[in-house]
């Protein structure tokens, strides 16, 4: 692990060394708290070395750095560098012609022509992206003050038994209150109805402590508040719905613009721990069906969903990890994917 983390440290400071302080730069960050840790530690890394021209942009509802609207987004800033954190990286380029640094700890599936990627995919164990953002950054500015970042990230991702020493470390300096509330709170933001986790990012960059994030001391942190207690009750009405079953793949079905369906999932992939559960959100994004695929058993999430071919349109369809997907298909698309999947029309 020493070695891989040397490694990734070099290639850091690599591609660091070929980005001018003055260079018009955006750091791209998946909404979750991993990503969002992973875009504060970034953000302030840039800042702590003098860049002087960076933003950041925190995917949106029902997106990642390759949708549309994404790729939009960014395109519009038109960025001379570019760090895309804990999104995946694929060999399509999220802006042409664009220096872009991936962070990343998901099944890669290529490098663009200009990308450098740092993958923590094929480590042993796999490292979550802030925790690795953290990793790197430390070894070029002081970002000590953010270690309780990169644990909120590192508990959000991988939870209390993370094999990392950095949970426990925060524990004791911080108290586990703190980083479990502070989690519960910025993962609220993705999953309320408007799904603005820059809100999150932004309580998280005031704070310097996980205790001003739980005690509501901004307004973005009071915020989050609101935004929990809305996708609490999403939640509880979403847990009344039972599955229905199709070979090995057992099918559930909801409807809230609350981001609750991978809660969902996760709390069936327990119950039918040899099954492929597939939680159906019909409500999220109008005209699209979002659902996320967990399963305990011994099969890849990932081969199983590349083996459907459907039309992703706008959307996308199977990222992320071995045992845990999702996607954002239009809703003729999906009636495609149940079909092949063997659900008759009900």
């Amino acid at each position: 692990m020493e070695e891989k983390v040397r490694e990734a440290v070099e290639t850091f400071r690599r591609f660091l060394d070929r980005c001018p302080l003055s260079a018009h730069t955006l750091i791209i960050s998946h909404s979750d708290a991993d990503g969002i840790g992973a875009g504060a530690i970034m953000y302030k890394t840039l800042e702590r070395l003098g860049f002087s021209d960076f933003s950041i942009l925190i995917t949106g509802k029902g997106q990642n750095a390759y949708t549309p609207q994404t790729k939009r987004q960014a395109a519009d800033f038109a960025p001379e560098r570019l760090f895309v954190l804990d999104l995946g990286c694929k060999e399509e380029p999220v802006v042409p012609g664009v220096p872009t640094l991936f962070v990343d700890h998901h099944r890669p599936y290529g490098v663009p022509p200009e990308g450098v990627l740092i993958s923590s995919y094929h480590w042993d164990p796999i490292p979550n992206s802030s925790l690795l953002t953290f990793w790197l950054c430390r070894a070029v500015t002081d970002v000590e003050d953010l270690d309780w970042v990169a644990a909120i990230g590192t508990l959000s991702d991988l939870g209390d038994k993370a094999p990392f020493d950095i949970v426990k470390e925060a524990k004791s300096k911080y108290k586990a209150k703190w980083l479990k509330e502070a989690t519960a709170l910025i993962n609220a933001a993705r999953r309320s109805s408007s799904g603005d986790a820059s809100v999150a990012l932004r309580a998280v960059l005031k704070a310097s402590h996980p205790r001003e994030i739980v005690e509501g001391l901004s307004p973005e942190a009071r915020l989050l508040h609101e935004f929990r207690e809305e996708a609490k009750a999403a939640l509880e009405e979403a847990k009344k719905a039972s599955p229905r079953f199709s070979g090995n793949v057992a099918l559930v079905e909801i409807s809230t613009p609350c981001y609750v369906h991978p809660l969902i999932a996760q709390i069936w992939r327990t119950r039918l721990p040899k099954y492929v559960v597939i939680v159906a959100n019909y409500g999220y994004i109008p005209g699209y069906v979002a659902f996320s695929v967990r399963t305990a058993a011994d099969i890849n999430v990932l081969d199983f969903l590349g083996q459907v071919e459907v039309d992703v349109a706008e959307g996308y369809m199977g990222y992320g990890h071995d045992q845990a997907s999702s996607g954002v298909i239009p809703v003729e698309s999906w009636k495609v994917l149940l079909e092949k999947l063997g659900f008759a029309e009900e």
